[in-house]
């Protein structure tokens, strides 16, 4: 996944050089956008440094508003329908086995923007993330099983807490996302906050269009 981000970056990076005195300077403009794309996520467990799983791709796609306050910084606050999980494999009596988790999630990034050229944006905030799907798909041997389950989170207070940050690429209308985050803890909804074991962790790359 590294050296597909660091291709889109190199391709993005090429098409801004080469569009740099066409492109259209909205660092100053509010305006909203939709985007599209894919994470790479993994989980890591924070209290065993032996536990290996293996990264898998998910849809990552939502909205943001570009808010400026004038013109080199900003916010930048979204809202994403994001899949993570992760796979691993093992062997189980003589037989291999795999484990596909994936989660769907509704992630809101708030994001700080500093915005250096009108072709570049930086940003980093937090993230707020709330579980709505689990799916594990478990195979081995001559055993092959799936179990799901929905989550119904009316507390908005109940919640993941991550990092994120990276960078939007802006050609004219087009903006090019790359960005990494991880979890950090899981507020409670009572007031009360947990350090998660298992956190996850993910890559992302987006194509948007911002009217």
């Amino acid at each position: 996944m590294k050296k597909v981000i660091l291709m889109i970056a190199f391709v993005t990076i090429t098409v801004i050089n080469g569009n740099a005195q066409a492109t259209t300077d909205n660092r100053e403009t509010l305006s909203f956008g939709l985007k599209v794309g894919a994470n790479y996520a993994n989980v890591y467990d924070s209290n065993n440094e032996d536990f290996v799983a293996d990264g898998k791709f998910g849809l990552a796609a939502g909205a943001f508003v570009a808010i400026p306050f004038g013109k080199f910084i900003g916010i930048q606050p979204e809202i994403l329908y994001s899949q993570k999980g992760f796979k691993s494999t093992g062997t189980y009596f003589g037989s291999t086995y795999e484990m596909i988790r994936t989660t769907d999630f509704i992630d809101v990034p708030l994001l700080f923007a500093v915005k250096p050229i009108g072709q570049l944006t930086l940003l980093f905030g937090p993230q707020f993330s709330y579980l709505m799907k689990q799916k594990d798909e478990f195979t081995g041997g001559n055993i092959s099983s799936t179990q799901q389950q929905e989550f119904d989170n009316e507390d908005i207070t109940k919640n993941i807490l991550g990092l994120t940050g990276g960078a939007d690429f802006n050609v004219d209308n087009l903006v090019f996302g790359l960005r990494a985050g991880w979890d950090i803890k899981t507020n409670e909804g009572d007031g009360n906050s947990s350090t998660p074991r298992y956190k996850n962790m993910w890559y992302q790359a987006t194509v948007g269009y911002r009217f």
